[in-house]
């Protein structure tokens, strides 16, 4: 398929239509609140996965969110006569947001979601038709071209970004706009670039319907449209990572070769970050026979940034390939022509010696420090979203022990973090645990082992008494030499601090 097919635009010059088109949804209530009020949670949860059925059931009365659920979500045409009451139907045919559909029926040109902000803002998220419901997978537009709704990969990235504010930001590829509608929340400024040009459009519609301000919109791949003087305080970019023989769909594949083009993206953000400013990427990268991924991941990061590498899933070249191949609904296609293109993915991935392909996120921090800090980690367990403030504590808690020695450590202050329980492991009835697990209930979840001495110094720490004056109390009570076990117990101590489960007074 090609441009061709898909369907003309709603004109983004019409702010008074928007404005309309806004007030005109609020007062319906088709609003992310009121879409589950109506749709109840089982149909509003199967939309998620792409399926209609429970939605279009919900929906064949004839009030007013009935009506404009079925228009621009369900992609269902709707009569003129009942929707007018609801809209300013003739300027919305007028503007390009509407079309009519024959037999006095009116139908949308694009899909639009409601989107509920972090603050409670009502927001919207315009997309292609057959692209709003289920995200990637939509119902099944694979048209070149073609811009998506929110997927769970947007929302994640979303999710994870640290939100302070910040005076420019940056969304690379921003697709429909949901990262740079975040952004505009806390940043002055908010430039989003993209190399589809229908992808910009869609973006100025998503945050005119949103009530949000105008981003600086730049066609571009990567950091074309980009001056070299440019900077920012924080980069986001969920890109077309997908590893695939070729670019056949501007949305997931990259158009270079492996997983060259995150790994670009990646080396190139350090020289466009200011000091202090974070990026965050989705990103794919390969795990070749005979590398260790952490390795491959280590080599892309830029020369003065911190960075958390965090490995989420990985897959076999099997799995992997079916999954993409499934998003772009080749399995559906003739099996001659499915099994060509199975082939040609296996045959990819073959010559460049790929075993398996992992998914996860990517942050940087522009830093001055004399030795940053990589932290690679493989983490496929639940999370807490929004992630950003953990992110962010991540970030502080490398700077404080880049600055802290081992005696730096034994005079400072701790206080256990919140929401950390302690579970003791070991055969019943037996006197004393084989081992000691601390667990997190917040951001990342955490458990890590501890011993004895591990266990008692947390749970000791709430400020008051330096690490020394806990760990001498330690070995009074358990007869140990208090000169042994301040020089056994930093290294526990790190840790402790480096994963979040002890905070510096």
């Amino acid at each position: 398929m090609s441009n061709a097919s898909l369907s003309p635009l709603p004109s983004a010059d019409r702010p008074d239509v928007t404005a309309r088109l806004r007030d005109a949804l609020l007062g319906a209530s088709f609003t992310a609140d009121g879409l589950l009020e109506l749709l109840g949670a089982p149909a509003y949860a199967a939309l998620s996965r792409s399926e209609t059925v429970p939605a279009l059931r919900a929906t064949r009365g004839d009030t007013p969110l009935e009506l404009l659920v079925r228009l621009f979500l369900l992609q269902q045409p709707v009569l003129h006569a009942r929707v007018s009451g609801v809209l300013p139907v003739d300027a919305c045919l007028e503007s390009g947001w509407l079309v009519r559909a024959g037999d006095g029926e009116v139908a949308a040109t694009v899909d639009v979601r409601p989107y509920g902000g972090p603050g409670g803002e009502d927001w919207f998220i315009v997309s292609d038709l057959g692209c709003a419901v289920g995200g990637a997978g939509g119902i099944g537009n694979r048209a070149e071209g073609v811009v998506l709704g929110v997927g769970g990969a947007s929302m994640t990235l979303a999710g994870l970004t640290v939100r302070t504010p910040v005076s420019a930001a940056l969304d690379l590829g921003t697709g429909s706009g949901i990262q740079a509608l975040h952004a505009a929340r806390h940043a002055t400024r908010v430039t989003a670039t993209d190399l589809n040009p229908r992808a910009l459009h869609i973006t100025a519609l998503t945050l005119a319907l949103s009530g949000a301000p105008a981003a600086d919109l730049r066609e571009g791949s990567l950091y074309e449209s980009i001056e070299d003087d440019e900077t920012y305080d924080l980069i986001v970019s969920n890109p077309p990572f997908v590893i695939s023989p070729g670019a056949r769909l501007t949305y997931r594949d990259g158009g270079m070769g492996g997983d060259d083009l995150c790994r670009s993206l990646v080396q190139q953000t350090g020289e466009r970050l200011n000091e202090g400013g974070f990026a965050h990427f989705l990103a794919n990268w390969q795990h070749v026979e005979g590398e260790d991924w952490t390795d491959r991941l280590r080599s892309w990061v830029p020369r003065g940034c911190d960075a958390w590498i965090v490995q989420r899933e990985v897959q076999d070249v099997t799995q992997y390939a079916e999954l993409w191949l499934r998003d772009a609904g080749d399995h559906r296609a003739d099996a001659a022509e499915y099994q060509a293109r199975y082939d040609a993915w296996l045959d990819e991935f073959e010559t460049r010696k790929v075993k398996a392909v992992g998914f996860g996120w990517i942050t940087l921090r522009r830093t001055g420090a004399a030795e940053p800090s990589i932290t690679t980690e493989e983490w496929p367990h639940p999370i807490e979203q929004p992630l950003g403030e953990t992110v962010r504590a991540h970030f502080d808690r490398v700077d404080y022990l880049r600055a802290h020695d081992d005696a730096a450590l034994l005079e400072a202050h701790f206080t256990l973090a919140g929401e950390v329980v302690q579970e003791q492991v070991g055969l019943p009835g037996a006197e004393d645990p084989e081992h000691v697990v601390l667990r997190q209930n917040r951001g990342m979840r955490r458990a890590t082992r501890v011993d004895t001495v591990g266990a008692g110094f947390a749970g000791v720490c709430d400020g008051t008494m330096s690490a020394g004056r806990i760990l001498d109390a330690i070995a009074q009570l358990v007869g140990e030499d208090p000169v042994a076990l301040r020089d056994r117990t930093p290294a526990q101590i790190r840790l402790l601090v480096e994963q979040g489960f002890l905070e510096p007074a």
